[in-house]
């Protein structure tokens, strides 16, 4: 019954149309034909390695190794030590709001969008970008250098949890206790540690071996050395392989850290004083909400706790198949980074009320024997000490009672006497945040757990696999668009950037390593990645379409997304990240760049400001993160380099070619020569115009600037969809 048939049995004239013609024809590839009019050279051994590499990409075992690398990459160690701090110092139970407002309007779609351009693309960041707005293709380059420089301050804290580790193993453990040196033939508690305490001591001292400035070298510290080498053996084995490999290793480092949370978490509700960290944590003090300034570090938050702009979340996703439901991922993952932040922060207030029991009971035994001396002395008269009292068995209440008698009593001389009031809130709301919670006052906790060896080997266990989750993130976000970009062999360039980033790394690792940790944290990632996350937002919802992209992702997740996320990435999401990045700007020109340095000789911190040098290093780092930017863009808007928009070029898989055609009607023609797909480039027929709302073009006039050279404006199927 083919048209084919008829022609040769019949005299009457047959009409065939273009589908039925190409039906019966190879396939046929411009690109080698007489049409080429780049004069791009054929080279077949590269376009079949190009379509080999599209058809062979590596994909995720299942579902549940997708969603738990996603997870460990955006669950970290700002979830374990930054969030509770947060939470505590911006009005407890009131910051939860804002931080969840934010999540919802900032943090989702743009989790989902970068999820959604990484499967639907299919490439690494740099692939990703160059597609999407060639003259933004910098966003990809800068994505990973700040995922290179993140990266290599990132493993020296693995490192540390690493060296914490392997010193838990003993009883007692070696922070517990204050050492004994010998002074001749006396023996005395080391000096540094006296004044401080011991785990203060055993951090900076038998740890860092830290400075007094970033100016003093020192030399490298050789024990933090050997344990940076096994934190990046660690990640190499873990990606050598790429998913293969990492996607097993994820199995471990995402579930661990959630059992020992809810093993922490039920100890920490059986110890004394758990409750009264719990009360003062979710205790929510209102006035907060209203300062612009916990808005901004609620953001900032969001934005670093979900990994956004880094290029992992769009590596990651890259590797899924395109049917994948990616907004289901990103609305799980977002809302399971909130409940593990929320989860870490019970544990870490239970700890450290029980914590702050501990030490307002040694302050209260401590004044005590003060007034005590004072009763014997007769500073003090008797008849100020209530009747009830004693002693032997002083409570708190008791304590406080008797403090505010002999206050008011004395109130011209009180200063002299030297007392503290030993309140329980004084020492709750001494907050603390990153290493000074996770190896001064949580492991001083741990050491009054019974059986604390084993609870300490248990945390920074999952220390050490928090990080490695987020590492295996963000090297993906370095090692998939390079790999994609520039065909190196995996193992190759893997071992070699852990190799060279070891190399790098060896400033952190100096007795002044801390400082420049500290320096990196602070001003590498902040600025640079907003810029990118921003440009982001900008290429998919004003220069590639929204519209568009949203017709788009009905196709691949066969539903319409909701029009709330139209909203949020056209207008709320870029004005949103812009206020941000200029409440960041001011922040910086505010804060005087500077540091905490330990001072050995006073046994304290103290603030110190950067020399000229490394405000030299600061600086460079924020520039050479954000170069890319309008470096490529230079060069592709003045045409220095191709963008790869010139290339005239359609290749019709067989298989593929004679399943579209199977879709076509008698008017589709248009359709198939112009796209893959029949239904994404909608027939100038207004009986076939696809509706994208009012006022809007189809994407066939939305393409129509010109394009390379020549101008083309036609919309090519010489997309990396087009090679699979």
């Amino acid at each position: 019954n083919s048209k084919v048939t008829q022609r040769e049995h019949s005299s009457e004239h047959v009409t065939e149309s273009v589908a039925d013609l190409l039906a019966h024809q190879e396939p046929v590839d411009y690109k080698r034909s007489v049409l080429n009019v780049t004069g791009e050279t054929w080279d077949k051994q590269k376009e079949g390695d190009e379509d080999l590499d599209a058809e062979n990409r590596p994909a995720w075992n299942s579902k549940l190794q997708y969603i738990l690398a996603q997870i460990g990459y955006s669950v970290g160690l700002g979830n374990v030590w930054r969030f509770p701090y947060l939470c505590q110092k911006n009005g407890g139970g009131a910051y939860l709001v804002p931080y969840l407002v934010l999540l919802i309007i900032i943090g989702l779609p743009l989790f989902f969008l970068e999820l959604a351009v990484g499967q639907r693309i299919r490439r690494g960041s740099i692939g990703v970008w160059n597609y999407i707005c060639p003259r933004l293709g910098g966003i990809g380059y800068a994505s990973c250098l700040v995922c290179f420089f993140v990266g290599l301050y990132y493993n020296v804290i693995i490192g540390w949890s690493i060296f914490y580790f392997f010193k838990s193993f003993q009883y007692p453990l070696p922070w517990s206790e204050c050492p004994i040196v010998k002074n001749g033939s006396v023996a005395v508690v080391e000096t540094e540690c006296e004044r401080s305490s011991a785990t203060t001591y055993f951090w900076y001292r038998e740890t860092l071996d830290i400075s007094n400035s970033i100016s003093e070298s020192g030399g490298l510290n050789w024990k933090m050395t050997l344990c940076l080498l096994v934190a990046w053996s660690l990640v190499g084995l873990a990606m050598i392989k790429g998913i293969q490999s990492s996607g097993k290793v994820m199995y471990f480092s995402s579930l661990f850290p959630y059992l020992v949370l809810v093993c922490f978490l039920v100890r920490g509700l059986l110890l004394r004083g758990a409750v009264d960290g719990i009360m003062h944590m979710f205790t929510p003090k209102l006035d907060k909400m209203l300062d612009p300034q916990v808005w901004r570090e609620a953001a900032t938050q969001v934005f670093f706790a979900l990994g956004l702009g880094f290029g992992g979340v769009i590596a990651f996703s890259s590797y899924n198949k395109q049917d994948n439901n990616c907004h289901f991922d990103a609305t799980l993952v977002s809302f399971i980074n909130f409940f593990t932040s929320v989860l870490a922060t019970l544990v870490v207030f239970a700890v450290l009320g029980f914590k702050a029991n501990i030490m307002n009971e040694k302050c209260v035994v401590e004044n005590a024997e003060k007034i005590l001396g004072y009763l014997n002395t007769n500073v003090l008269s008797h008849d100020l000490i209530p009747p009830h009292v004693n002693f032997s068995h002083l409570t708190a209440k008791d304590y406080n009672e008797m403090y505010r008698v002999i206050m008011t009593v004395k109130e011209g001389h009180f200063k002299e006497l030297g007392l503290d009031a030993c309140l329980l809130e004084d020492e709750l709301n001494k907050s603390v945040q990153g290493t000074g919670l996770a190896f001064i006052a949580f492991t001083e906790a741990m050491t009054h757990f019974p059986a604390s060896p084993f609870w300490s080997v248990m945390f920074f266990l999952m220390l050490i696999n928090l990080g490695l989750g987020s590492m295996i993130g963000t090297m993906s976000g370095i090692t998939t668009p390079i790999i994609d970009t520039f065909k190196v062999r995996k193992e190759v360039f893997t071992v070699g950037c852990c190799i060279f980033a070891f190399v790098v790394g060896l400033i952190f690792v100096q007795r002044s390593g801390n400082y420049f940790v500290t320096m990196f944290d602070d001003y590498s990632a902040t600025l640079p990645l907003t810029v990118v996350v921003i440009l982001e937002n900008i290429a998919v919802a004003w220069i590639y379409g929204t519209k568009k992209f949203m017709q788009e992702l009905t196709e691949m997740l066969g539903f319409r997304p909701y029009q709330f996320y139209y909203y949020t990435w056209k207008y709320v999401s870029p004005i949103c990240m812009a206020v941000l990045m200029t409440a960041s700007i001011i922040q910086l020109g505010v804060s005087p760049p500077g540091y905490s340095a330990w001072i050995r000789e006073e046994a304290a911190e103290k603030f110190l400001f950067y020399p000229t040098w490394a405000m030299a290093i600061l600086i460079s780092l924020i520039i050479l993160a954000s170069l890319p930017l309008p470096l490529v863009f230079i060069l592709r808007q003045f045409h220095l380099v191709s963008d790869g928009s010139n290339a005239l070029s359609v290749t019709y898989k067989k298989g593929r070619m004679m399943k579209d055609i199977s879709n076509l009607e008698d008017n589709d023609e248009t359709r198939f020569i112009l796209s893959k797909v029949p239904s994404e480039t909608p027939s100038p027929m207004p009986t076939h115009r696809s509706y994208l709302g009012p006022g809007s073009n189809s994407p066939m006039e939305m393409s129509s600037a010109p394009n390379g050279r020549y101008g083309s404006g036609y919309l090519l199927a010489s997309t990396p969809e087009s090679e699979l």
